[in-house]
């Protein structure tokens, strides 16, 4: 049966297919290796919010985080990957259970250093794109023009904020905040970073040598749109051992269920080197490009429509 819904995507889904192949233009140009990992794990990362979907014994990756890493640890500099990810419960504008995610890596560097290759990847997107350094979304012009405005998470509190971070973190409401007050000020006009976390809520984050209060973290925001979610990585494996055995008692604590310790994972973080890792929507991104207020736009198929 022809499917008039679908095909009003067409334009959208071209757009995304280019939008795909700039991305892979962009890390061959700049030395990248693209690789592929698996989707099906046996341990996802434990984080408390972030709920895997199973797949017989074993789990759907919510993020190839783990596996990269492990390449990085062995010695692979340099490393992208377009794939496939699966978050239970994640469904909205801007959600979906199965999406696209571009992932990478870069050894020897660190968050500020990812900042700057985020700006040039989107950049470069734009460009050809022949949307030049700017772009219309929602009626908005974005400039797109580098240096992106940089605003710290402490800073966006006293801003935007109706509470102290304090006080947000002391009753499980920093995320609450974040979403409902803080985003949909961020990136109006300009895109922008908000960066240096609060140490809880940078999981797999190196934290800050200056001031360990805080991790080395940030998301990209384009009209409050968060497009990407990177990190200084942390490298110690017993510090990386003990943030993930209290994420998985939080788990146990809300009744979710808790995963095996990805044990080779841990190990290998003995060996890996300094490293900056950016996970990127791809979805997100054509939703951007293409003015679409909501993810369903720039898809082949939704969940409901399967």
């Amino acid at each position: 049966m022809y499917d008039f819904k679908i095909f009003q995507r067409q334009d959208n889904l071209k757009l995304r297919a280019r939008i795909i192949d700039s991305i892979r233009q962009f890390f061959s140009h700049n030395n990248y290796l693209e690789i592929e990992t698996p989707v099906r794990i046996p341990a996802p990362a434990p984080e408390t919010y972030i709920d895997a979907q199973s797949a017989g014994e074993w789990w759907l990756q919510t993020s190839p985080e783990l596996c990269m890493k492990r390449l990085i640890a062995a010695g692979f500099p340099r490393i992208f990957q377009i794939s496939r990810c699966f978050r239970n419960g994640e469904r909205g504008d801007r959600h979906l259970p199965e999406f696209t995610l571009l992932e990478w890596y870069c050894a020897e560097q660190d968050y500020r250093y990812m900042m700057k290759e985020c700006e040039q990847l989107i950049g470069a997107v734009a460009m050809d794109l022949n949307a030049g350094l700017s772009l219309s979304y929602q009626g908005q012009i974005v400039d797109l023009t580098p240096p992106w405005t940089r605003l710290s998470v402490a800073e966006a509190f006293e801003r935007f904020a109706s509470i102290p971070m304090a006080t947000a973190l002391s009753e499980g409401r920093f995320d609450e905040v974040i979403a409902e007050e803080i985003e949909p000020m961020l990136g109006q006009g300009a895109p922008l970073f908000l960066y240096d976390y609060p140490a809880s809520s940078g999981a797999l984050a190196r934290l800050k040598s200056s001031d360990p209060t805080v991790a080395e973290r940030f998301e990209l925001y384009v009209c409050g749109l968060e497009l990407c979610n990177a990190f200084s990585e942390l490298t110690d494996p017993v510090e990386q051992s003990q943030r993930f055995r209290a994420e998985a008692e939080e788990r146990y604590k809300a009744g979710k269920p808790v995963y095996n310790m990805p044990e080779k994972f841990l190990r290998s973080l003995e060996f890996m080197p300094s490293a900056t890792g950016n996970a990127l929507g791809v979805d997100r991104l054509a939703m951007l490009f293409a003015d679409a207020v909501c993810i369903d736009d720039v898809v082949a198929f939704t969940p409901e429509e399967l």
